[in-house]
């Protein structure tokens, strides 16, 4: 989570990382200007959000951070995400906008890249969404829900149902209902550093 004006810029940093977007040449600095990256957008506001609701959540910020909310509302709703702030860590990759849930009690931790149609929630009038640890890689269509587990270095695949805590790291699991399928070697599925 957000604490300080250093974590909030160490997060855009490795977000940016993680999206492989770069400034480093004019080309790249124009078309970034011209063609903005509409995940990194929301990224970026989405960061924007938690450093100004954990660390300037008084007087006249007040009403900035209800007019950075209304932004982050609508490009929340032009991708058709519903992701509350403060669930991520830093490194957070979206490779696709399109419909991703999330229930607000879910926490993730760094380094997570993620496909679309991914619904992560609670269940059974649980409150508790699930804990993931660093490094998870989450395939398109994957359903995580239950006050559940996910160990670091761990790659969920398609259309999953991930509905059981696991123990053991470096794994992919996958199927209905999910399984260990076997090890696997997330360096080759999400970038971190």
């Amino acid at each position: 989570m957000i604490k300080n004006k250093t974590d909030y810029i160490n997060y855009l940093e490795r977000d940016r990382i993680a999206l492989e977007i770069y400034n480093d040449s004019i080309s790249s600095k124009i078309k970034n200007f011209l063609f903005p990256n509409p995940v990194w957008t929301f990224e970026k506001r989405m960061r924007k959000l938690e450093y100004y609701v954990n660390c300037k959540n008084k007087g006249i910020y007040k009403l900035y951070i209800l007019y950075i909310k209304y932004r982050y509302r609508a490009i929340s709703v032009k991708l058709n995400f519903s992701i509350p702030i403060n669930i991520f860590g830093p490194g957070l990759s979206i490779v696709h906008y399109g419909t991703i849930i999330i229930n607000y009690t879910t926490r993730i931790g760094a380094n997570c890249r993620m496909h679309a149609c991914v619904n992560i929630g609670a269940s059974g009038g649980e409150i508790q969404g699930p804990i993931l640890g660093d490094n998870v890689y989450i395939a398109p269509g994957a359903k995580i829900f239950g006050n559940i587990r996910i160990p670091n270095n761990t790659a969920i695949g398609a259309n999953a149902v991930v509905n059981k805590s696991f123990e053991e790291e470096n794994t992919m699991i996958a199927g209905i209902p999910a399984k260990v399928l076997g090890n696997i070697d997330i360096k080759k599925l999400i970038r971190h550093e």
